[in-house]
């Protein structure tokens, strides 16, 4: 109510203009050297002069992805992978799975990429699954197929129970369900979620219960087996989010390394999603969501039949779906295999628990969360860590910031288990944290002060009115900055 006070909603205002100055400078900075199109050209081009502009507009930014430089981001950058991907998509560019009686080789693939990802979880042939967009929209729809089925069980206030760590694509669901989440509080020093929380949190409108393999921030594999438990006791589905490591975590015992039982072979899990985008090398815009058997993935479905347009229905959020994106999936797990897959996880995986232990030994450094997988966060007990991650990317690292507790974290792709990247990043960390002990005064502008300001706002609304003046500076053009 405070903000509403005339005087504290001008500040708040001049406050908002002063970042949306900023944020439209950095974004259209980046791009200064193009000559904007704000219209349609009135004439034709030749696909030379626009290949040349596409070659243009690639080449502006300044962080070098391609030799690491990214948390997560890109996963992988084997020319011989982005060759074949290429040449599959030119292939099956125009190609739709809204229409399989006309492309029904690529409603196979589809099918075959589904049963692939089910056989990598341990599915029997009960399992089920469909490939959509993305983590994001897997998670929506089996929020949407858990709230639909609670709501036929006779639950009037379906609600979410995750860890405070669940992926922000489960308070998204929420939001756009109509439904209300829930959050466990984690054991603090695993940063696993404390299951004896969960337990006590579950009520007559709890609609499902959640667990990560691994989740984001800290990279800490939650303890699906007692998740599990508690949803067969109750009743409840289980879904286990694998969204990040769902291509890493299954062939981890293959490549020499224990993970706890996290997929179908745990009663009690009903679904799991995987990102095929991410560490199953596919091109972005791809993921699986699978269900543990056809009558749950059945409240995921959506059918129209009385449209004048005929009658309507289908499996995802979209109608039409890009075959070639699918095709591209499908053609990458096929090129991979099972031996691909393992000697990538074990790379990743080696490379990962490198890191965390050479940065364990850095003064005042300390990890956050268990690194199972491919994660490695860290945080500071003397200085303000994101002080930290200023001066990395003056060095050209860019890690994720992470907060409640402040840290940041490196996701750890094959960019990095090139030979000298990881040497480099742990080098380069001694030497930051160094210089900021010397001069602990010199650690507080940058994204320090960002984070800083924004864990300090107890109206969380206005972080959030934040957060739109930064989304709204994505479509914005030169001309903005002075609008």
């Amino acid at each position: 109510m405070v903000k509403k006070i005339p005087s504290v909603k001008q500040k708040i205002t001049d406050e908002k203009e002063k970042i949306r100055v900023s944020f439209v400078e950095e974004m259209t900075g980046a791009c200064k050297e193009l000559q904007e199109i704000l219209a349609l050209p009135e004439v034709s081009s030749d696909n030379e002069a626009v290949l040349a502009k596409v070659n243009q507009y690639l080449g502006v930014g300044g962080m070098d992805w391609k030799a690491g430089a990214m948390s997560g981001t890109v996963y992988n950058c084997s020319q011989q992978g982005l060759q074949l991907i290429s040449d599959v998509y030119g292939l099956t560019s125009l190609t739709n799975p809204l229409h399989p009686d006309a492309f029904p080789g690529i409603r196979q693939m589809e099918m075959e990429v589904v049963r692939m990802t089910c056989d990598m979880f341990n599915g029997g042939p009960e399992t089920v699954g469909c490939v959509t967009t993305g983590g994001t929209e897997s998670i929506i729809l089996a929020c949407k197929s858990y709230r639909d089925m609670a709501i036929e069980r006779g639950v009037k206030y379906p609600e979410i129970l995750c860890p405070v760590s669940a992926h922000a694509a489960f308070d998204k669901a929420a939001d756009m369900l109509g439904i209300s989440i829930r959050h466990v509080p984690l054991d603090p020093d695993t940063m696993r979620v404390d299951t004896a929380a969960m337990q006590r949190m579950i009520n007559k409108n709890t609609m499902m219960l959640v667990g990560s393999a691994p989740q984001f921030p800290h990279g800490s594999v939650d303890p699906i087996e007692a998740i599990a438990k508690l949803g067969v006791r109750y009743n409840l589905p289980v879904h286990v989010d694998a969204c990040l490591g769902g291509f890493l975590v299954p062939f981890m015992k293959s490549a020499g390394y224990d993970v706890p039982p996290f997929d179908f072979s745990v009663p009690g899990v009903c679904s799991i999603s995987a990102d095929t985008h991410k560490y199953g090398y596919a091109p972005k815009g791809t993921s699986v969501l699978m269900y543990k058997n056809a009558e749950l993935r059945s409240y995921q479905w959506f059918s129209f039949p009385d449209w004048p347009g005929g009658i309507y229905a289908t499996p995802t959020i979209g109608g039409s779906r890009s075959g070639g994106i699918i095709a591209a999936c499908w053609a990458t797990m096929i090129s991979y295999g099972k031996e691909g897959y393992v000697k990538a996880t074990k790379e990743i995986v080696a490379t990962t628990r490198k890191i965390a232990s050479e940065i364990a030994t850095v003064p005042t450094l300390k990890i956050v969360g268990k690194p199972d997988v491919s994660v490695v966060a860290f945080t500071s007990d003397k200085f303000n860590v994101y002080s930290l991650s200023d001066a990395l990317k003056a060095r050209g690292w860019a890690l994720n910031a992470l907060q409640f507790p402040e840290c940041v974290h490196l996701c750890v792709t094959r960019l990095h288990t090139e030979a000298g990247v990881a040497d480099k990043f742990v080098r380069d960390v001694r030497e930051a944290t160094e210089i900021i002990l010397r001069d602990p005064e010199a650690a507080g502008g940058g994204s320090a002060a960002v984070y800083g300001m924004a864990a300090s706002i107890p109206d969380r609304s206005i972080v959030s009115e934040l957060t739109a003046v930064y989304l709204d500076s994505l479509y914005a053009s030169k001309a903005d900055i002075s609008r």
